[in-house]
This record gives C-alpha cells, sequence and structure tokens, in this order.
C-alpha cells in the first residue's frame, strides 16, 4: 500500500481545504502524494495548482490521475467528495422543486433524492474500485447525501467506509462559543442520522449545563447562522437540533424565503463556483498562487458567511465584500473532519461523531442501518457508542427518513422509477404519491445523463 491519499472530487472547490488540513498532519500521516481525480478537468488542474503551493513545503506531492482507478490503486486513504453532473445539477434540481412548490435543498426532500439518484449509481462504482485496487485503504466518505451515500456503500460493496459530515462538529463548537465556555472542557450527547441529528445534552467538566443553555434565548439564537428556530420550539423539545432540520421544521418559511430571493443556494454557489474558477485560472496564470490563494479565502469567506442566510432570512450571497479572518484557520469545516478521522485510524485515536453502521447504538433502527453517532475510532476503525433510546420527538421523523433512505438506495440500486416515487412519498417532506411522481418526472426529463437509468421505467408506465 503505497503512502498516498486518492481524492475522488478533487476538483471540487473545498479540495485546497482538505490539503491544508493533511499537510498539517504530517506528523501522524506521513503523506507522500495526494492524487486528484475530476472529470471536470479544468477544475481539478486548477485545484492541484493551488493545492501544490499548501502541500509541497509540508513534502506533499500533489498529482492529477486520469482515472479514478489510477488515483485509487494502492492508495491508503480515498476520500470521496464527488458531484456528478457538477454543481449546475444541483442548481437544476433545487430550481425544479421550487416550482413543484418545496424547498430546494440538495440533501434534503425532493432534490437530497434527486442527488442521491444520481451520486449512488457513481459511489458504488468507486466504492469498487477501492475494494478491488486499495482493499486495505479506509474509504472517507464525504458526498452527499453523507448518510446515504455511506449505507449504499456498506451494503452494496466490501470497501471498508466511514462517513464525515462537519454539520455536528459546528454545532458543538457554536455552543461553546455561545455559552462562553472552552470548548476542550464540554462534552455532547449527539445522535441522529445525517443531517438530522440532535444535541441531547451538554456537559461542563462533568457537569450539565443544558439547562443553562435552554434557559437562555440570546445564546440559543447564536447557534444558527440565521435564525432557523425559536427559542420557545427548542426549549420545550428539550433537543438542540442541526441547522439542516430546518428545512422539516421551517420549510414553508425555507421556500418563501427561496421564492423572494429568486434563487436557491445551489443556483447562488453555481454563480460564485464559475466565477471562482475564472478569477484563480487569472490569477495562477498572471500573478501566481499567493495571489490565487487571496482569492480564494475570499470566495471561502464570502460563502460561509452567506450560509443559511437565503433560506433563514431571504438574503442573496451575491455580492459580498471580502474579510480579514483566515478559512483555513478555522477550529471546524470539511477539512478538520476527515483529517479528525484519517489520523484517528492512523492511530492517533480519538472520539468522533460520524456515519457508521448502528449496531445498536439506537435501539430503534436495524443493526445494518447507518446512523450518525459518537463513535471510538482507531486503526482498527469506527466503533459507535450507544446512544440510547430515541426522544420520543423525534423518533417517528427519524424512522421515516431512514426508511425512505432504504427505499431511495434500492430505487438506485434497481434502477425502479416507481421506487423513487415511493421513496419521496415517505419521505415526510412531501407525503403524498401523486406530487411524488410529478417531482421524480420532472427531475428525471430535466437530467438525462444523471436519472436517465430511471427513464425505461418511467415510458413503460406512461
Amino acid at each position: 500500500m503505497k503512502n498516498t491519499i486518492a481524492v475522488l472530487g478533487g476538483g471540487g472547490a473545498r479540495t485546497p481545504l482538505l490539503i491544508h488540513g493533511l499537510a498539517g498532519a504530517q506528523d501522524v500521516l506521513r503523506t507522500g502524494e495526494l492524487a486528484l481525480f475530476d472529470p471536470a478537468a479544468r477544475n481539478v488542474e486548477t485545484m492541484a495548482a493551488l493545492g501544490r503551493a499548501i502541500a509541497e513545503p509540508a513534502g506533499i506531492r500533489v498529482t492529477v490521475a486520469g482515472s479514478a482507478a489510477e488515483a485509487v490503486e494502492g492508495a491508503r486513504f480515498v476520500v470521496s467528495c464527488v458531484r456528478p453532473g457538477g454543481i449546475e445539477a444541483r442548481a437544476r434540481d433545487e430550481r425544479i422543486v421550487i416550482e413543484h412548490g418545496y424547498t430546494g435543498q440538495e440533501t434534503t426532500g425532493p432534490g437530497g433524492l434527486a442527488m442521491a439518484l444520481r451520486t449512488i449509481p457513481v459511489a458504488l462504482e468507486h466504492a469498487r474500485l477501492v475494494e478491488g485496487l486499495a482493499p486495505h485503504a479506509w474509504l472517507i466518505n464525504f458526498t452527499n447525501p453523507a448518510g446515504m451515500i455511506t449505507q449504499a456503500i456498506r451494503t452494496h460493496t466490501g470497501a471498508r467506509v466511514i462517513g464525515i459530515c462537519d454539520t455536528p462538529a459546528e454545532l458543538f463548537h457554536r455552543i461553546a462559543w455561545s455559552l462562553g465556555l472552552p470548548f476542550e472542557e464540554m462534552e455532547f450527547r449527539y445522535a441522529g442520522l445525517n443531517h438530522l441529528g440532535w444535541v441531547r445534552a451538554v456537559l461542563w467538566r462533568g457537569t450539565d449545563v443544558t439547562e443553562r443553555l435552554l434557559a437562555d434565548d440570546e445564546a440559543l439564537l447564536r447557534l444558527y447562522p440565521a435564525r432557523l428556530f425559536e427559542p420557545e420550539m427548542i426549549r420545550e423539545m428539550r433537543l438542540i437540533p442541526t441547522e439542516y432540520l430546518y428545512f422539516y421544521y421551517g420549510a414553508g418559511r425555507a421556500l418563501d424565503n427561496q421564492r423572494a430571493a429568486g434563487a436557491s443556494r445551489g443556483e447562488e454557489i453555481a454563480h460564485m463556483n464559475a466565477r471562482l474558477f475564472d478569477r484563480l485560472a487569472s490569477d495562477l496564470e498572471s500573478d501566481g498562487a499567493e495571489a490565487a490563494l487571496r482569492t480564494y479565502k475570499d470566495y471561502l469567506n464570502a460563502r460561509n458567511a452567506s450560509y443559511m442566510k437565503l433560506e433563514g432570512n431571504a438574503e442573496s450571497a451575491l455580492g459580498q465584500g471580502t474579510h480579514e479572518w483566515d478559512p483555513f484557520e478555522g477550529a471546524t469545516g470539511y477539512h478538520r473532519i476527515a483529517v479528525e478521522v484519517m489520523t484517528a485510524l492512523a492511530g492517533a485515536a480519538r472520539e468522533v461523531v460520524v456515519n457508521v453502521r448502528n449496531d445498536g447504538a439506537i435501539p430503534e433502527l436495524r443493526g445494518d442501518d447507518v446512523v450518525e453517532v459518537p463513535s471510538a475510532i482507531d486503526e482498527n476503525g469506527a466503533r459507535p457508542m450507544r446512544t440510547g433510546p430515541l426522544p420520543a420527538e423525534v423518533e417517528g421523523l427519524v424512522m421515516a427518513v431512514k426508511e425512505y433512505e432504504r427505499l431511495a438506495i434500492r430505487a438506485a440500486v434497481e434502477g425502479r422509477f416507481e421506487l423513487a416515487c415511493l421513496a419521496l412519498m415517505t419521505n415526510p417532506i412531501v407525503g403524498e404519491w401523486a406530487p411524488a411522481v410529478r417531482l421524480m418526472e420532472a427531475l428525471v426529463d430535466a437530467d438525462a445523463e444523471g436519472l436517465g437509468y430511471l427513464r425505461e421505467s418511467v415510458v413503460e408506465r406512461r
């Protein structure tokens, strides 16, 4: 096994963040090569050029692979952050969903199903490459919808996979900041599914401070980048939701805000990314990597500052100025969680919230379901910590969403349009057969390349 880390989807806009994180973990990982692969050739070459300025001082060589197989072969870790169809597919999905009267979002509801159906076949193909060409490698899945993709890989391949998401860690840090307490002295009791999780208790130096947080309206409002949840709701539930619960608890308001803003998040990011890659190419050609890194940091700051503002406040991300803060130094983010998991697997054992096989952690769910829970990670993999029964207030939602995920994976593997409709009907955001069929027809008709494998059953049904 080579001391190589493969990055599938290496042309994505977050790749330099990952490279920065890996460069800072050389004392544990001792990475010799980062092999980037992405079918978007121009983007991956740009990210590689930017990445070399970050990685080479740490002794890491950055290369661009001609195929996924070339990147994966013999790798020690494989990071998957692919987006079949590109950001344009996300923007198109979200626009169709909004026009049908639902919130446009890439990981929840109809947009999440479209993304899953487009992505699962590609993710399984990549996982089988890992299984055959790097059987001892760990596949670190950041591809969205992360929990569903991880479950598909676990169910249908033998690849060693752990799913990651930075959402729980971000909430933990915001809780510490909001309470004015040192993060290092805190513990968080958390359980759920990816983008469907809740903090159940907050401890500081072993003392439960959950009541202190719940009693403070301003502290609760500071937990989120926009006003997503009313303090009264959080207090009554006695659970701290991650921000993606907004698309269940505030779906109508999110849709109204998207309509008022005249855009979805995907449409805005598509615009921001197109501008980013044009500017990076120009900077690299004329002024070099240092100028390109400044452009990249400005992009990240604008993107981070606008997160959830459109859905929560109907505020556009476009036209926002630059910021002085260095996003590479953030305490949370994509690069932090990926590096934490990889270094733990390399020997620096720790507990991290990841997407893993349930194995009794949440007793209401099946043992082979993938859940998002704190897990003890070392060279042998991730062992989920038992979280106890789900609170009654959220049990029904979790069970319904997990059944939706199971059905969606089956629909992708079996290529069945009607099964995809059933999955969407099962999702609490839709919950009706006829709208589910209309949405699926529109999504499939708009994407022959990504969802065309479902078209045969559409034609037969018609």
